[in-house]
């Protein structure tokens, strides 16, 4: 892989015995070799190579000299690194240029098999930060496409070895649905039905963290969140309540007629379900995730509650009826389901 260096010297000579020097280098296209004679110049040759690695550079140089240099660089180009090649080697000077930012200091005239291993050394620091604030920025944005619990489950030790082993567990499940969002789309805007969608969504997941529960994952104009812990159950169904409650104090219109009101519709089912990662490896495609009846029944409840019902299952609500109002509603035939089901509305 070819590094960019930029030698800042005002002695023209210096060009051509660089080029000399390491012609092999060039010519195998290891090191590229920009040239400036003073501050002011190596700025605008940083300007016009953004990718520049490296800087070497003089200290005494007309216009803007290398220790002035060195302040300007740490300011527009922070992750280049510079080496000060100047026959001022000493102490004050150096201490001044290491002060600033240099990187290592090469005293004149030059060895130049010394200077080739520091132009290495100092290339490869270059190429371990770039490195490294690229891992940063592609983990900020994998923590806004993963649950953060999920990126804490990648962090463990085994996860690599355990990529398709899976765990029971005792959780709630919930899926939120926007009522009568299919209608917008067919008459908005994509930018209005996005910002609208992006605006509901927002709202429900701080809640769904506020209480402890990660989004599962989103599925168009519906949400599906899990609960796992300590009273899992009634903070789902606190987390239920307030998504219905500050969907409902939204803005209530949309540009143009008619006027949208938005609700939602909620199911909510709790017990036994198989947590792991569920895909192709292979592919390299895998979703973290929860499965099972409880989860398939939740996801019925959702379909058969009317705008801003919360539904519950039987179970549910026998865990929960002495600390929640709920209402009977009698039972109701679910999709798949053989026998009817007895379900109640939460009412707060």
């Amino acid at each position: 892989m070819k590094s960019k260096i930029l030698v800042v010297d005002d002695e023209t000579d210096l060009e051509l015995l660089i080029r000399q020097k390491f012609r092999r280098q060039i010519r195998e296209q290891r090191y590229e070799f920009v040239f400036a004679y003073n501050g002011v110049d190596a700025l605008v040759k940083i300007q016009e190579h953004p990718d520049i690695d490296i800087v070497l550079s003089d200290i005494n140089m007309p216009e803007m000299d290398g220790l002035t240099l060195l302040e300007k660089l740490s300011e527009v180009s922070p992750l280049t690194k510079t080496v000060i090649v100047s026959a001022y080697g000493d102490m004050t000077n150096i201490r001044t240029a290491m002060n600033r930012g240099a990187f290592d200091f090469i005293c004149k005239p030059v060895d130049f098999d010394d200077l080739d291993v520091t132009m290495q050394k100092t290339i490869r620091h270059v190429a371990q930060l770039r490195e490294t604030l690229k891992a940063v920025k592609e983990n900020n944005i994998l923590r806004m496409y993963v649950d953060e619990s999920v990126l804490n489950f990648m962090d463990r030790r085994e996860f690599e070895s355990s990529l398709m082993l899976s765990e029971t567990v005792d959780a709630t499940a919930v899926f939120i649905d926007i009522c009568g969002f299919t209608a917008i789309t067919e008459r908005e805007s994509a930018d209005t039905v996005v910002k609208l969608i992006n605006l509901y969504f927002d709202v429900m997941v701080k809640e769904i963290i506020a209480q402890g529960g990660f989004v599962d994952k989103f599925m168009g104009d519906a949400v599906m969140a899990v609960f796992r812990g300590e009273y899992h159950l009634d903070r789902a169904i606190e987390t239920a309540l307030a998504v219905r409650n500050h969907i409902e104090l939204l803005e209530k219109t949309v540009p143009g007629e008619p006027v949208y009101t938005p609700k939602v519709a909620i199911g909510i089912n709790t017990g036994e379900m198989i947590s792991g990662n569920i895909g192709s490896a292979t592919l390299r495609r895998l979703d973290y995730t929860v499965i099972g009846d409880v989860v398939n029944t939740a996801q019925r409840l959702q379909s058969v509650a009317q705008e801003g019902q919360i539904i519950i299952s039987d179970a549910a609500y026998q865990l929960v009826k002495d600390s929640f109002h709920c209402e009977p509603l009698g039972e109701v035939k679910l999709k798949n389901k053989a026998n009817p089901v007895a379900i109640y509305a939460v009412l707060e």
